[in-house]
C-alpha cells in the first residue's frame, strides 16, 4: 500500500513527476537498501543524492577520520568534521538532509573476513573505495552473493564507472582480471585529483543505484563509461561477460573471498 504523508508527497514530487519513476518509483526507493563503502571522494556525493531520494537505508563503511585534505572533494564533510570518522559525519549529513532515511554506520575496514556481513540484506552496493584489492574484494563478493553494484574510480581529470549484475553481465574481474602491478598507477595523493571529477563520478553512481532500484532507464551494465574532464569528453564501451572469468564464469576458480595486497589507487 502506498501511504506518503503531505510533507513527502512534497520532498519527492519532483520524482513522482517522472513517468518512469512516479509514485510507485519512489514507493521503491523508499523500501530499498543501498550499501556504499567508502566515504571518500566518490562516497560522499552517492551518499548524499541516495538520502536526498529517499532510499530508505543506507549503509556507509569507512574506517578513516576527516582530514583537512578530504575536504577538497568530499562534499559530506566540512571543516568543523576534522579528525571525527567520516561514517559519523557522513550520517550527520544524511539524516540533516533526509530524516526518512535510516542510516547504518560502519567504521571499519573491508576485508575478505567482513564484507559478506557488511553487504548482506543490501540491494545495490556503491564502490567508493581507495584501493585496488578493495575493488576485486568487493566484486568477487558481490558476485558470489548476486548482489547488483556500481563501481567507480577516478585520477586526475578522468573517471571510470560501469554497473555489474552478477552472473548476469560482465563483472569487474571480466574486464581488468586482477590488480595492477604496485607502483604502476599514481594515486590521487602523488598524482592528484580534480575535486568536481569526484562529484560527476559519485553523482553517475547515485543515479544508477536510483534507476536499477526504480527500473527507469538503462543502466551500465556491459558498459564501462569513462570520462575526461579536461577537453569534458565521454565515451561508453561496450564490455562482455568473460566465459573463463576466475569469479563469475560457470566453473571459477576463485570460489572463497581473498585479500589481495593492498594499494592506495584513486579515491583518498
Amino acid at each position: 500500500m502506498i501511504d506518503f504523508t503531505e510533507s513527502q508527497l512534497e520532498r519527492y514530487s519532483r520524482h513522482i513527476l517522472l513517468d518512469n519513476v512516479g509514485v510507485e518509483g519512489q514507493q521503491k526507493l523508499l523500501n530499498s537498501k543501498v550499501m556504499i563503502i567508502g566515504a571518500g571522494g566518490l562516497g560522499a556525493p552517492a551518499a548524499m543524492y541516495c538520502a536526498a531520494a529517499g532510499i530508505g537505508k543506507i549503509g556507509i563503511v569507512d574506517a578513516d577520520v576527516v582530514e583537512v585534505s578530504n575536504l577538497q572533494r568530499q562534499i559530506i564533510h566540512f571543516t568543523a568534521d576534522i579528525g571525527s570518522p567520516k561514517v559519523f559525519s557522513a550520517k550527520e549529513k544524511m539524516q540533516a538532509i533526509n530524516p526518512d532515511v535510516e542510516v547504518e554506520s560502519i567504521k571499519t575496514f573491508v576485508n575478505a573476513s567482513n564484507i559478506e556481513e557488511i553487504i548482506d540484506g543490501y540491494d545495490f552496493v556503491i564502490d567508493g573505495t581507495d584501493s585496488f584489492a578493495t575493488k576485486f574484494l568487493i566484486n568477487d563478493a558481490c558476485v558470489m552473493k548476486g548482489i547488483p553494484f556500481s563501481h567507480g574510480g577516478i585520477l586526475r581529470f578522468n573517471g571510470q564507472t560501469m554497473t555489474v549484475l552478477p552472473k548476469e553481465s560482465a563483472c569487474y574481474r571480466c574486464v581488468f582480471h586482477k590488480p595492477p602491478p604496485k607502483n604502476m598507477i599514481p594515486t590521487c595523493s602523488e598524482a592528484g585529483v580534480l575535486g568536481a571529477v569526484a562529484g560527476m563520478l559519485g553523482t553517475i553512481q547515485a543515479a544508477e543505484a536510483l534507476k536499477f532500484i526504480t527500473g527507469a532507464g538503462d543502466i551500465l551494465a556491459d558498459a564501462l563509461l569513462t570520462f575526461d574532464a579536461l577537453p569534458m569528453n565521454f565515451r561508453k564501451v561496450n564490455v562482455q561477460r568473460n566465459p573463463k572469468c576466475a569469479v563469475c564464469s560457470e566453473h571459477p576458480s576463485i570460489t572463497e573471498l581473498r585479500d589481495e595486497e593492498q594499494r592506495e589507487c584513486d579515491l583518498k
